[in-house]
């Protein structure tokens, strides 16, 4: 099963976009996340929404999945060009890590007095 999706709609001449992809969260928990991000084509996306965390890969891509189903219900195709908003969900995938403190195996220490 696939870790990413895009999905393009014409919609009055509009080309609407949906990219999706699966993503773990840092921290070595075995905990995921699902990233999609909507917006005009060839412009920058006007929505970024994650949702998670997820327990395993596996949970993440049937929900991934399920979504993929109802978009394609709702007149959607499959993109099959390269991701273009792929730096938009490495930011909010950091967004995500930062909110949730984990240690990036970074220790500071005081000097003992």
């Amino acid at each position: 099963m696939s870790r990413s999706l895009c999905l393009t709609r014409d919609c009055l001449g509009v080309n609407i976009r949906i990219e999706c992809t699966v993503l773990p969260l840092a921290g070595e928990q075995g905990l995921w996340t699902l990233i999609c991000i909507a917006g005009l084509s060839a412009r920058q996306p006007t929505a970024v929404k994650a949702q998670g965390p997820f327990p395993g890969p596996l949970v993440v891509e049937q929900l991934l999945e399920e979504i993929a189903e109802s978009l394609v219900d709702q007149g959607y195709v499959t993109c099959h060009e390269p991701p273009i908003w792929r730096l938009h969900a490495q930011a909010q995938l950091r967004r995500l890590n930062g909110a949730r403190g984990v240690s990036r195996g970074i220790s500071l220490s005081l000097p003992d007095s």
